[in-house]
């Protein structure tokens, strides 16, 4: 008997519980599914009363129904009195058109397919034959460059902005909707995430700046100086949207909503091998990477460049640019004149750079060299011609004799 009473009296709590909640149109909660007929599913949704569902909101792509009694399901309340409790999955394509007003005004998510695009946005089709209109600006949190190619013929979630005229004047937002999720994505990252830390993501956007990674739900931004330990020029040669890619939590700025992400902090240095097998004053060929006002960079190995200063380029004559001299592809033969392991610089010099210093010795020593020479033919000349008059007075006093 004591455990009939037991019994009883838990029941009897679980019964106090679901009389005292109380639900709120629009609001979003968890169910349990406790019966299936043709048309309507049955929800256990912590009320006294039992919940409905549209069965035809979880038929599946094949025409199956796609849970059974004992499944959890995310439902949205439309109704909730003494008129029962009327939820929803998201509304639209397998939904009563006839609740598009309420979730319009209780908020709740609508399903639709985008069937055309027109004037200023795309024509969106809700509940089979419910026509609404999305604006382009509307249609997601970033622009794309090609907006047909990317939402027609698709299903998409929406929030209905504007109801009007029993129905015919429907205006709808993916966007507002989007945002509401990536806030609650937002608030679930700020309890997980740290600076420093490895995390995986999408490439979701390919910008001239740099590449957008979608970390669940959130994007966070990869500078392209942070791309990779090589300048690149072009971020689409080497990546592509949807892409895959390891990155490394540079930065959190989560009240202007900035993530700075870096996929060259998961890579391996290269500085550290190939400085290895560099030495000053040694040559080297390297491939010019791109010239600067004030230089050249000339790639030594895989991320690794140094640096020939715009002073040390065109064989002593001045120049204004170094692509008067060069141009970038080209391979250049260059010297080591220091390596700065500190700050990772390396400073080159064209292998047939002769410095101010070096031609003003050089000239030095060929002036020596002429006064030298000068010095010497005087004195041959001189003891040429001391000989020659040597001679001749020989011959003179021989003739006297």
């Amino acid at each position: 008997m004591e455990h009939d009473s037991d019994s009883f009296a838990a029941l009897f709590s679980q019964s106090e519980e679901k009389t005292l909640r109380k639900l709120s149109p629009g609001q979003k909660i968890k169910a349990t599914v406790v019966g299936i007929d043709k048309e309507t599913v049955f929800l256990d949704v912590g009320t006294k009363s039992e919940g409905i569902v549209e069965a035809s909101e979880f038929i599946d792509e094949n025409g199956e129904l796609s849970i059974s009694p004992g499944d959890q399901v995310e439902v949205y309340c439309l109704k909730s009195g003494a008129g029962g409790q009327i939820f929803t999955a998201k509304l639209g394509s397998g939904a009563s058109s006839a609740h598009l007003e309420e979730a319009y005004h209780n908020s709740v998510p609508v399903q639709g397919f985008v069937k055309a695009e027109i004037k200023g946005g795309f024509e969106i089709t809700l509940s089979g034959n419910v026509r609404g209109f999305c604006p382009f600006s509307q249609m997601g949190l970033r622009r794309v460059e090609n907006a047909a190619e990317t939402y027609l013929e698709t299903h998409m979630s929406f929030l209905i902005t504007k109801f009007e005229a029993g129905g015919r004047n429907i205006v709808l937002s993916a966007r507002l909707l989007q945002e509401e999720e990536r806030q609650l994505k937002k608030e679930e990252l700020q309890e997980v995430l740290e600076e420093g830390q490895s995390i995986e993501g999408s490439i979701s956007a390919i910008r001239p700046f740099g590449l957008f990674v979608d970390i669940g739900g959130i994007d966070g931004l990869v500078p392209i100086s942070e791309v990779g330990w090589s300048r690149v020029e072009n971020l689409e040669d080497t990546y592509s949207v949807g892409q895959q890619v390891q990155t490394v939590v540079k930065g959190l700025d989560w009240e202007n909503d900035r993530i700075s992400l870096s996929i060259k902090e998961t890579l391996e240095d290269p500085w550290e091998a190939a400085v290895k097998n560099l030495s000053e004053g040694k040559a080297y060929v390297g491939n010019v990477a791109r010239l600067a006002q004030f230089g050249a960079f000339v790639t030594l190995a895989p991320g690794v460049d140094g640096l020939v200063h715009i002073s040390k380029l065109g064989g002593g004559r001045r120049i204004n640019h170094p692509k008067e001299v060069l141009e970038a592809g080209q391979n250049l033969e260059v010297i080591i004149e220091a390596i700065d392991p500190a700050n990772k610089r390396i400073s080159l010099i064209p292998s047939d750079y002769v410095s101010l210093e070096d031609e003003e010795e050089k000239e030095r020593r060929e002036y020596k060299d002429y006064r030298s020479n000068r010095t010497g033919s005087k004195k041959e000349a001189a003891k040429d011609s001391m000989g020659s008059f040597g001679a001749l007075l020989k011959s003179k006093l021989e003739e006297k004799k």
